[in-house]
């Protein structure tokens, strides 16, 4: 299969600004995730979208049960939807033993999910190096759990967290997918160090990732890598 051509999406992707501010009465905010070459679509999790696996996507969830099948069904019919709007055709997207989807050459992407609504991001490979998402309630984390996921310096800032480091949770998460394809290195939450104030993370080989996030109904992070151009 050839690598798609790097075309821009004929729908303007403009970058907008984010802080703990900016909030939406919307389930996610695509608008302050935004950032150029990067596409961004989500979807209330709705009965049916389990059927929306494909044929070549379905056996890796078999043995799920219909929830799991449902949210990832659903996040692929996003990713779908946005392929399109980069003039690429609609493809299957088949999980890798890793967990992740896999996307058609030249393409780059990550998919996430809560209970209720799925999240994709996706841009072609010139333009974007590696992308991640990821996606929880707009809920506190519960206490035990901050230990496991803040560094001591971000400990210190916590109390600029509305939600007591669910938000760095999501962060850490969308940079681990972004991250993961280059480096195929698993990383604990401390291996990574957020900074929401100038929008970026530093992973421990010293990797510097952009990171775009909103505040709405969900809690969702926006990690990435520039292309080599």
């Amino acid at each position: 299969m050839l690598a798609p051509k790097c075309a821009r999406s004929t729908r303007p992707i403009t970058p907008a600004e984010n802080d703990y501010d900016g909030r939406s009465h919307s389930p996610v905010s695509n608008r302050c995730l935004s950032f150029p070459g990067i596409v961004i679509g989500h979807r209330l999790i709705s009965p049916g979208d389990e059927d929306a696996l494909l044929p070549e996507e379905a056996p890796a969830f078999a043995s799920s049960v219909v929830k799991v099948r449902r949210a990832s069904g659903s996040a692929r019919i996003v990713a779908r939807q946005l392929l399109k709007r980069l003039g690429q055709p609609e493809c299957a997207l088949p999980r890798t033993s890793g967990g992740a989807p896999a996307w058609p050459p030249g393409v780059v992407g990550s998919l996430a999910h809560d209970s209720r609504v799925a999240v994709a991001a996706i841009g072609l490979g010139c333009d974007v190096g590696a992308v991640g998402i990821d996606v929880e309630p707009a809920e506190s984390l519960p206490p035990e759990l901050l230990d496991l996921v803040a560094t001591p310096q971000e400990r210190l800032r916590i109390g600029d967290d509305p939600y007591q480091g669910r938000l760095l949770f999501v962060a850490k998460e969308a940079v681990y997918k972004a991250v993961y394809p280059l480096d195929q290195t698993f990383l604990d939450h401390h291996d990574v160090q957020i900074s929401f104030a100038e929008r970026k993370a530093v992973v421990r080989n010293g990797r510097v990732v952009g990171l775009r996030f909103c505040i709405a109904a969900h809690l969702v992070a926006l990690a990435f890598l520039p292309g080599l151009r």
